[in-house]
Formats: C-alpha cells, sequence, structure tokens
C-alpha cells in the first residue's frame, strides 16, 4: 500500500522523531543499531523505540535484524519520492522554485591540476583522524590537502600515535587536536571530501560545509581503548593504521576526473566498508 506524503511528513514533524531520521540520513547507507541511536541522541531505549517504529510505519526507515540486534537504515527510495511527490506535485518541476533532486553527472574534478581538500573526523582528533591526515599527506602525491579535526577535540595527539607514525617515517611536526570549528569560517578551505572515522562523531550534526562536500563513514575501533599489554595496545594502534593505509591507498586510487558524483559516492561509501587491516605492499 503506497503511503500518502502527509503520513511522511507527519512522521517528521515530531522534533525528536526528525532527529532519529537525520541521524540516519547522515549515516546512510550504513545500518545502524538501536541502541547506539537511543545513546547518541540521549533517548531512553523505549522511546527511541517508538519513535523508530513511527519513522517505519511511515515507509521513511527500514528495519533489519543481526542476531538479537535490530538495525536501521534510511529507505532512500521513499525519501526521494517523498521530495519528488512535493516537487513534481506542489511546485510542478520549476527549476526557478525548486531545487532538483537530480545531481548533475558530471565529475567532481574537472580541473587535474587541481587539490583536492579532505577533512578526517572524530571525536578526540588524537588518534584515528590524526593518522589519516598524516596517511593522505604521504599517500596522496601532493594531489591533496589533508586535514583532520574533533567534534570534542582532546587538545593533543596520543603519544602513540605520535611514536608510530614517526617510525613510519611520516612527519608529526604539524599535528594537534583541533576543532571542527576551525574548518567552518569564511577563511577556512572549502572542503571536497568529509570522512568521519569514529561512530560518534558520525552520529552527531557537524556544520553545513561550504559547497556540499562528498562525505562518507570510514569508523574503525578507538585503539585508545583498547586493553591489554603494552603490546596489545600497541597492536590496536598498528591494526588501525593499516586499515586506514588501504582505505586511503584505495580512495587515492579513483578516477576522480572520469567519475560522477553518484558513482563516486558509491565507490567511497565502498571504501569505508574495507575491514582488511594488513598493509599494502
Amino acid at each position: 500500500m503506497e503511503i500518502a506524503i502527509h503520513d511522511k511528513l507527519s512522521a517528521l514533524a515530531h522534533p525528536n522523531r526528525l532527529e532519529v531520521f537525520r541521524l540516519l540520513m547522515r549515516r546512510y547507507p550504513d545500518a545502524v543499531p538501536a541502541g547506539q541511536i537511543a545513546q547518541a541522541l540521549n533517548l531512553k531505549p523505549n522511546t527511541a523505540s517508538v519513535y523508530l517504529s513511527a519513522l517505519k510505519k511511515a515507509g521513511l526507515i527500514e528495519q533489519t535484524r543481526t542476531g538479537t540486534s535490530l538495525q536501521y537504515t534510511t529507505n532512500l527510495g521513499e525519501v526521494r519520492g517523498l521530495f519528488d511527490g512535493l516537487l513534481g506535485g506542489c511546485c510542478q518541476s520549476r527549476p526557478d522554485l525548486c531545487v532538483p533532486t537530480t545531481l548533475p553527472e558530471t565529475p567532481i574534478m574537472t580541473d587535474t591540476t587541481r587539490q583536492l581538500n579532505v577533512l578526517f573526523i572524530c571525536t578526540g582528533n588524537s588518534a584515528r583522524s590524526l593518522m589519516a591526515e598524516s596517511i593522505l599527506r604521504t599517500e596522496g602525491l601532493g594531489r591533496f590537502n589533508a586535514y583532520s579535526a574533533g567534534t570534542m577535540p582532546s587538545g593533543q595527539p596520543h603519544p602513540k600515535v605520535i611514536e608510530l607514525l614517526g617510525s613510519k617515517g611520516h612527519d608529526t611536526g604539524l599535528l594537534r587536536s583541533k576543532s571542527v570549528d576551525e574548518f567552518n569560517g569564511d577563511d577556512a578551505p572549502k572542503m571536497d571530501f568529509v570522512f568521519t572515522v569514529c561512530d560518534h562523531a558520525a552520529n552527531e550534526e557537524c556544520p553545513a560545509w561550504p559547497g556540499q562536500p562528498m562525505s562518507a563513514h570510514w569508523g574503525l575501533p578507538d585503539p585508545v581503548k583498547a586493553d591489554g599489554t603494552d603490546a596489545q595496545r600497541n597492536l590496536a594502534f598498528q591494526q588501525a593504521y593499516g586499515l586506514l593505509r588501504n582505505r586511503i591507498t584505495a580512495f587515492v586510487s579513483l578516477p576522480f576526473e572520469t567519475l560522477d558524483r553518484i558513482s563516486l559516492q558509491h565507490q567511497i561509501d565502498d571504501i569505508g566498508r574495507q575491514t582488511d587491516a594488513s598493509e599494502p605492499d
């Protein structure tokens, strides 16, 4: 049965349901466990369940089960249908009234001499995002400007990160823990890509970046939280580094000059699903 537009809009009319929906849009195409949604939005589990049920009934999100965990993702087809119905029926697809939902199929990199700006975001900006910044600066071969930031910066890089990056030959002299606010001013560099490397930052609502950069979630376990012996903790940092290097190596190898935005989005989403932490030869 087709769900009416007013039922979908009604499901989004409640501010907390809207926040749940927006979180799932930020995490698309990933499926997010119900408990993580509740924790991220500071909701009681049963309250989050009620909101998720209403959004599911409206067709805006989908539910899957992995073991005992219920996971949710945006039903992008229904969401597009909602906006297409609004733009087509209400605005009659007039381009002077409504922005079309379909992006032009043109490559993101029309000037092959221009460096692409890439920002890696985590919560503390003390480990994973700093490693990603350093790796891209090395692997990018001058074709990228690499940056990192935190939603709640810790104030300094983790000592094991500095030690590890130094042992890999990276220059750590410019690394520092800083806020995403530094990249939201008029004089800040305009980003082409924004990647979140931890789930906490991915669940938060970040600033609206100028220029509408492409984004993806490249989450991986936090090595700072690893337990065990010093050797086991060092291994956690090594594994995080290896996984990030594999992903960034795949990213810099993409044919940016030929991929349209939709194809490129699929590619960077797929890179975020890589789980092999062994470093490439």
